[in-house]
C-alpha cells in the first residue's frame, strides 16, 4: 500500500528496532511486545513536544505551515500509541496492561499540553480568519473542530482551575481503562460447567460444540481428556456467543435465572467492581462539564454533536417511546399466553423473555437461528458482503496475497480496489470470540487515516473487530443471522473510513463526522442482510452448496419485525439512561446511579427490574467507550439510515442499474465526505431533504394503522 516515507516530518529515526517507532506501511503487529511500550511513548512524548515547541515559536501563518507538523505529531500517534490500545482490546495479557497504565498518564498529559497550548490557540483563531477564503468548507470545519476542542479541553482555564481539569481528565483516563478491564475479568472469570446430559436438552448442537470447546481448553492446561459435544462436560460463559444462545434454548429456568443474574450482576463485587468506579465517573464528568461552563456532562458532550442539545434528544426519545410501548406490551401479552399454555405459572422474569420468544418464533414462522446457521459460513457471509458492496458502490475486496503481520492467527487481511483495480484501503478482520483475552461486542477502528501530503498518499485502513460463533468441531464458522448482520454492521463503519475522498486526515472518513451520525453507514448496511438478492448469493448450506430454501428465506423476510417494540424499548431504555445520568442527576445527592436507572425503567419497562440489577457496571458504551451522554446516537443514526435505505426501495431493489445509480451516489456523499460537511448538509445531498422518521417506524412495524 502507498504510504508516505519515513524522511517525512515527524518521523522518528528509530535505532532500536522497536517496531512501535516505525510510522510506514502496515503496523507489525505480531512483533510488539509490552516491553516496547515504555520507550515508545517515551520517544513520541519527546518527539511530539520538540515539534509543539517548534509550532509555538513560529509565528507563520497559513495552513500547511500549521497542519504539516500537527499532522506528524499525529503519525506518531497513529502508530506509536494506536496498536497499544488496540492490541489491549484484541489481545489483552496482565503484562501488556501493566505496560499500558505505566505510561497512559503520559499519554493523557501530552494531549492536554497541546489542546491547551495558548500560542498554537492563537493561530488557530488567525487561520479561521483566513481559511474560508479559498472557499475550503473542509479546512474551515477543521480549524472550527480544533478551536471547540481546544476551549473544551480548557484553554481558557488558568491556574488552579486549568490543574483540577487536568487531573480529572487523567483520572477518567484511567478510570475509563479500569472499567473495560475489570468487565473482561468479570466476564473472563464466570464459567458454570454441566456434566448431566440432562441439562443440555434443547441446546442446538452448535452451542454444545462451543461450550464443550470452552471445557476443553481448561482441560488441556490441567492434563484432562478433552470434552465432546455430546457427551460434555459442557462449559457455560458470559460470553455472547455463548450466553445468547443458552439463554434461547436451555429448558432449564432455574439454570436460565442462574446464568441471568450472573450476567447482570458482572463486575459489581470484589476487586472488579465497577460501581465505585461509575460513581467516580458521574462526578468528575459533571465537575469537568461545570468548569468549561456547561450546567451537566451532557450539555457539554451534545455541543459537539448534531442533535445539538437535550431537548432534541428527549424529542425522539419521545416520539419513539409512543410508537413502540404500546405495541412492546402487547409483545409481552403474546409471550406469557404462549408460555401458560405450554405449562408455564405466573409471571414471565427476564430470564424468560429470550426463551419464549425463541419459542414464538418457531412457533409463528417455523423456523430457528439454528435452522439458519448452516446457511452462513463466514467465507460465504463475506463473499455476499463483498459482492454486495461492489455492486452498489464499485469497490472490490481482495484477501492479500502477501504476508501480513497479525495478533492473532485468525486475523486476515484484506485490500480494497477501486473500478480501476487501484488499491484505495485496506481493513483487518477479526472474526471470532475469544474469552480469555478480547473484549466483548464489535467495533471497527481506525488503524491508518487517510491524509494527502508532500510525502505522498497515505490509503487508510481499518480494523473490523467481531466476536462470532468460532470454528469447532471439524466444522467452519458458523453464524447466526445476528452474527451476520453484526458483520454487516462493522463494515458499513468501514465503508466511510475507507471510502473516503477527503485529502485531509482530520476530516478524513470518520474523523470529524459528528457521533450521532457516525451509525448511519453501519445501520444502513445492516438492513441489506434480507435484501433477496444479497441474502441468496450467500445463504449456502456448508455443506451441500444448497441455497437457503425460498420458504425459509420468506420467513426470515416475515420476521424482521418480529417483537421489533419491544427491541426498540430496550434501545430506547439505554438511551435514556444514559442521558438521566449526564443531564438531571447529581451524583453529590442523596441518589445513585443504581436508582436513576431503576426510575427509567419504571416508565420504560414491561417486567420490573431485580433489585440486584447491576447493568451499568458492564455499560462500557457509556464508562469506557466514547458513548457517554451519546448513546441516543444508535436511534438518532437509526432515523438516517432507514431513511437513506428508502431511498434504494424507491429506486427499486430489483432495479440493478437504479441500484447502482443510487448507490454510487450515496458512496459519493455519506461514504465520502466524511467530516468535510455537517452531517445535515450531507445528507441532503444524497436524499435531497432532510430526515424523516417515517421510514423508520415503518420498516420496524410501528407506524399508526399499519
Amino acid at each position: 500500500m502507498s504510504t508516505s516515507s519515513n524522511n517525512c516530518a515527524g518521523a522518528v529515526a528509530d535505532t532500536t528496532g522497536n517496531p512501535l517507532l516505525v510510522n510506514a506501511g502496515l503496523p507489525p503487529f505480531a512483533d510488539i511486545r509490552p516491553e516496547h511500550v515504555a520507550g515508545a511513548v517515551q520517544c513520541i512524548v519527546r518527539r511530539s513536544r520538540e515539534i509543539l515547541q517548534q509550532v509555538e515559536s513560529v509565528d507563520t501563518d497559513g495552513w500547511s505551515a500549521l497542519m504539516q507538523p500537527l499532522e506528524a505529531i499525529d503519525l506518531l500517534f497513529e502508530y506509536g500509541w494506536g496498536p497499544v490500545e488496540h492490541l489491549l482490546s484484541v489481545c489483552s495479557t496482565d503484562e501488556l496492561r501493566a505496560a499500558h497504565e505505566s505510561v497512559l498518564s503520559q499519554i493523557v498529559e501530552l494531549r492536554l499540553a497541546l489542546r491547551q497550548s495558548e500560542p498554537l490557540y492563537r493561530r488557530l483563531l488567525r487561520l479561521r480568519e483566513t481559511v474560508g477564503r479559498d472557499g475550503s468548507e473542509t479546512r474551515r470545519r477543521i480549524v472550527e473542530r480544533m478551536i471547540q476542542s481546544a476551549e473544551q479541553s480548557g484553554i481558557a482555564l488558568q491556574g488552579p482551575q486549568r490543574e483540577r481539569f487536568n487531573e480529572i481528565q487523567q483520572q477518567l483516563s484511567q478510570l475509563a481503562t479500569d472499567f473495560s478491564n475489570h468487565v473482561l475479568d468479570a466476564t473472563k472469570a464466570w464459567q458454570l460447567d454441566l456434566t448431566s446430559a440432562e441439562a443440555v436438552v434443547g441446546l442446538p448442537e452448535s452451542l454444545r460444540r462451543l461450550m464443550a470447546a470452552g471445557w476443553s481448553r481448561a482441560a488441556e492446561h490441567a492434563g484432562k481428556p478433552a470434552a465432546t459435544a455430546e457427551s460434555g462436560p459442557w462449559r457455560i460463559t458470559l460470553d455472547q456467543p455463548c450466553f445468547g444462545p443458552f439463554m434461547e434454548h436451555c429448558r432449564d429456568r432455574g439454570l436460565r435465572e442462574a446464568v441471568y443474574r450472573a450476567y447482570i450482576t458482572r463486575a459489581s463485587a470484589g476487586q472488579v467492581d465497577n460501581g465505585p468506579l461509575i460513581a467516580r465517573i458521574l462526578q468528575l464528568r459533571r465537575e469537568q462539564a461545570g468548569l468549561l461552563g456547561f450546567e451537566c456532562f451532557a450539555d457539554l458532550s451534545l455541543s459537539q454533536k448534531m442533535a445539538g442539545d437535550v431537548a432534541a434528544v428527549q424529542q425522539m426519545f419521545d416520539r419513539l417511546l409512543q410508537a413502540s410501548f404500546d405495541q412492546a406490551k402487547r409483545e409481552l401479552e403474546e409471550l406469557t399466553e404462549l408460555a401458560t399454555q405450554q405449562g408455564h405459572t405466573g409471571a414471565l422474569a427476564q430470564w424468560d423473555i429470550p426463551y419464549w420468544a425463541e419459542r414464538l418464533r418457531e412457533q409463528r414462522f417455523s423456523f430457528t437461528d439454528e435452522q439458519l446457521r448452516p446457511y452462513f459460513s463466514l467465507d460465504r457471509v463475506l463473499d455476499g458482503l463483498f459482492g454486495l458492496t461492489e455492486r452498489l458502490f464499485g469497490m472490490r475486496v481482495r484477501r492479500s496475497a502477501d504476508t501480513v503481520s497479525v495478533w492473532d492467527p485468525d486475523v486476515r487481511y484484506y485490500e480494497v480496489l477501486n473500478e480501476q483495480g487501484q488499491q484505495i484501503a485496506g481493513f483487518f478482520l477479526d472474526p471470532y470470540s475469544r474469552p480469555h483475552n478480547k473484549r466483548p461486542g464489535a467495533w471497527m477502528n481506525d488503524c491508518i487515516g487517510r491524509s494527502v501530503s508532500d510525502c505522498g498518499i497515505r490509503l487508510p485502513v481499518a480494523h473490523l473487530i467481531c466476536n462470532s460463533t468460532p470454528p469447532s468441531g471439524g466444522k467452519p464458522a458458523l453464524m447466526t443471522f445476528r452474527e451476520v448482520e453484526t458483520l454487516f454492521h462493522e463494515f458499513g463503519h468501514g465503508l466511510q473510513h475507507m471510502l473516503t475522498t477527503v485529502d485531509e486526515r482530520d476530516a478524513a472518513g470518520i474523523s470529524g463526522v459528528e457521533w450521532d451520525a457516525v451509525e448511519l453507514p453501519s445501520q444502513f448496511l445492516e438492513l441489506w442482510c434480507l435484501h433477496r438478492e444479497t441474502l441468496m448469493a450467500m445463504a449456502r448450506h456448508y455443506e451441500t452448496g444448497e441455497s437457503l430454501p425460498e420458504d425459509l428465506y420468506e420467513k426470515l423476510r416475515e420476521s424482521r419485525t418480529f417483537r421489533s417494540a419491544s427491541q426498540m424499548l430496550r434501545q430506547l431504555q439505554f438511551g435514556m439512561i444514559d442521558l438521566a445520568l449526564h443531564s438531571g442527576y447529581n451524583p453529590d445527592g442523596g441518589e445513585t446511579p443504581f436508582e436513576v436507572e431503576q426510575r427509567v425503567l419504571s416508565i420504560t419497562s414491561l417486567i420490573p427490574p431485580l433489585p440486584e440489577n447491576r447493568f451499568l457496571c458492564s455499560f462500557a458504551h457509556i464508562f469506557a467507550g466514547g458513548y457517554a451522554a451519546g448513546y441516543y446516537s444508535y436511534k438518532w443514526a437509526e432515523v438516517l439510515s432507514a431513511d437513506a435505505f428508502a431511498a434504494f426501495e424507491e429506486a427499486g431493489l430489483d432495479n440493478s442499474q437504479a441500484l447502482q445509480r443510487t448507490g454510487r451516489l450515496f458512496r459519493d456523499t455519506v461514504l465520502a465526505l466524511g467530516g468535510s460537511r455537517h452531517p445535515l448538509e450531507v445528507f441532503r445531498a444524497f436524499r435531497g431533504r432532510d430526515p424523516d422518521p417515517t421510514a423508520l417506524l415503518r420498516q420496524s412495524g410501528l407506524l399508526t394503522g399499519n
